[in-house]
């Protein structure tokens, strides 16, 4: 189902007299339920009952939108140490590694400096890098997840 499609069916149930509905298609699952009490933050009294189309289309779209695709298999290149990650080699150096860029199992992707030693953390994949989940110059944990890489 397109995200278009999901919003017409939420629209329709909305105008209807339809109180529930369970949905399942091509991997994929959508659950509404008007009866129930809309989400509220701690502290705020809450409307039991109430439903409307806008809190039910203000669902996030890039949740929706992968009902249709399958999510890719993201690997995750993890600190080995406590430290502070940096990105690039020096400031005028650039980044070793940026979202989209193709790594090698055995390429450096940043540097943790940890007691003034310098350790470089090298990809155990090949693949894309998928995301980048750090800052330079960020202190990072033992086992913290720093760079996600797509397998090829």
């Amino acid at each position: 189902m397109t995200f278009e499609e999901i919003e017409k069916l939420i629209a329709e149930i909305n105008q209807s007299d339809i109180t529930k509905l369970d949905l399942d298609f091509k991997g994929g699952h959508i659950k509404i339920d008007k009866s129930q009490a809309t989400p509220v933050e701690i502290g705020e009294e809450s409307p039991v009952g109430q439903s409307s189309a806008k809190t039910l289309q203000e669902t996030n779209h890039q949740e929706l939108s992968n009902l249709d695709t399958p999510k890719q298999k993201t690997l995750k290149i993890k600190a080995p140490l406590v430290g502070i990650v940096y990105l690039q080699a020096s400031p005028e150096k650039p980044q070793y590694k940026k979202p989209g860029d193709h790594v090698n199992k055995g390429d450096v992707v940043c540097v943790i400096e940890a007691m003034k030693m310098m350790t470089e953390i090298k990809s155990d994949f090949t693949g894309t890098i998928d995301k980048i989940l750090v800052t330079n110059e960020q202190v990072v944990e033992y086992d913290q997840p720093l760079i996600t890489v797509i397998p090829e």
